[in-house]
């Protein structure tokens, strides 16, 4: 994502208005909707003869083949597919420049945690009243919170990030081990796998979104409102209670020093050093890509919990077609949004291409989803990710300047996981720059 600057943000009755509506839920959307200008937009028009056409701004594989699909199929509907980098490298600030200078297409691939910075800097628009009742229904609970704002909502969500434990069964087996069904056994895990062999760690360190997964599985928010102004709550008791675990694992010397996606965490994985990833579904193609020497050795198993009897699981990752502010067409915007997320011809496509996992319902029994995987000894992992897509809790909100937070969060996590400082600091650390920034920025805050 990049750091959005150079928008207009400020107090007052709009952001008290808008702040009022904010659903403390999965991805809720932020609190001020400046205007941008629209002039000149490229968010879609109608022909002579009644054509709609709408342009599409995008980076997933397999994203221009749907179009394809769907041009083919909706002969009064025409979607124009533009690839963009993603949005990290450049996509984001691409899109929130087209908005400001108002010729933006009229959508857009968004992450949900990405959603926040957009709506607080008017760059979404509202297509509620495309949307009838049964196309929210479609949908998850938690992945439709992260494209509405009350009764507003800004595009059709995609896919959704449920997370569970890929753990190297060999390793597990040769110890006699079996997956930790709770953190407490997962703790004792890590000693046992340690000390067979000083090389081999129970996992390696997480940061940003990989580590919001395990504070999201416990409950433990980072963002809320209260009254008219964000909330932000990263050094909640909540939160220290995660750290305090991670924390304990690394000053034991139970957790690689390799990164994740380093090519030392990809070779840990493949020869047993790193014994497990506590990951999104999306992990399992990260990890095939890029460990071939691990294949027939992995299997995937339930999030370790907190409470093993009230199951629950973390999310990381997901994303939205997010509609654009200045698309003339919203009703076309969203039929096609609508449409490449529930269409499961389209989305097993998807699956195959891009490793994305359904947000909508009735697509979690793709075949794609429902075979077994021989990179994981045979087993078909999917179930395994349905059951904790259910277990996801709808509570969870990004805040709205997440790209400044996440930066200033890994920069805490890798002094923490490095011994110079702790996980607890670095959180704490992060939201007071939060803090600062949104008060730089014109948002009112609290901690």
């Amino acid at each position: 994502m990049a750091l959005l600057q150079g928008w207009p943000h400020r107090r007052g009755d709009a952001v008290k208005s808008t702040v009022a509506r904010v659903a403390s839920a999965v991805g809720a959307l932020a609190l001020t909707l400046t205007a941008a200008g629209c002039g000149g937009s490229d968010g879609g028009s109608s022909s002579a003869d009644g054509k709609s056409s709408v342009t599409f701004w995008g980076w997933a594989p397999g994203y221009a083949q749907a179009v394809k699909a769907f041009n083919a199929s909706h002969p009064d509907i025409k979607v124009t597919y533009q690839a963009v980098q993603p949005g990290a490298k450049g996509g984001y600030q691409k899109m929130l420049n087209a908005v400001k200078a108002g010729n933006a297409p009229c959508l857009a691939q968004l992450g949900y945690e990405t959603l926040p910075s957009f709506a607080a800097q008017g760059a979404l628009q509202d297509v509620s009243a495309e949307v009838s009742a049964d196309d929210q229904a479609d949908f998850q609970e938690a992945a439709w919170k992260s494209v509405s704002l009350g009764e507003q909502v800004f595009g059709a969500p995609v896919d959704t990030g449920p997370m569970a434990l890929f753990y190297n069964k060999k390793v597990f087996d040769k110890l006699g081990l079996k997956p930790p069904a709770t953190w407490a056994e997962y703790r004792t895990a890590a000693e046992k796998i340690h000390a067979a062999d000083p090389k081999h760690y129970v996992s390696s360190p997480y940061l940003n979104y990989d580590y919001a997964g395990l504070a999201w599985q416990a409950d433990a928010g980072w963002f809320a409102t209260k009254g008219d102004a964000w909330q932000v709550t990263m050094d909640s008791p909540a939160n220290k209670k995660i750290a305090d675990f991670w924390q304990g694992l690394a000053d034991d010397h139970l957790i690689s020093s390799a990164p994740m996606y380093d090519q030392g965490w990809y070779t840990g994985l493949g020869n047993g050093d790193i014994a497990t990833v506590v990951g999104a579904v999306w992990q399992a193609g990260v990890i095939k890509g890029g460990t071939k020497a691990g294949a027939g050795q992995w299997a995937v198993a339930p999030m370790p919990q907190w409470d093993a009897n009230a199951p629950k699981a973390g999310n990381a990752g997901g994303s939205a077609t997010a509609v654009l502010k200045g698309c003339d067409d919203t009703k076309a915007a969203w039929e096609f949004a609508h449409w490449l997320s529930t269409d499961p011809t389209t989305y097993g496509t998807l699956i195959e291409k891009a490793a994305l996992y359904p947000a909508a319902k009735k697509l979690l029994d793709l075949p794609q989803l429902n075979k077994a995987d021989p990179y994981f000894g045979g087993q078909n992992i999917y179930p395994v990710f349905a059951e904790a897509a259910a277990q996801v809790g709808t509570d969870w909100t990004w805040g709205p300047l997440m790209t400044k937070t996440a930066a200033d969060l890994d920069d805490g996590l890798g002094k923490a996981w490095a011994g110079k400082s702790s996980i607890a600091d670095a959180l704490s650390d992060a939201q007071k720059k939060t803090l600062a920034e949104m008060g730089k920025q014109g948002l009112k805050a609290t901690p």
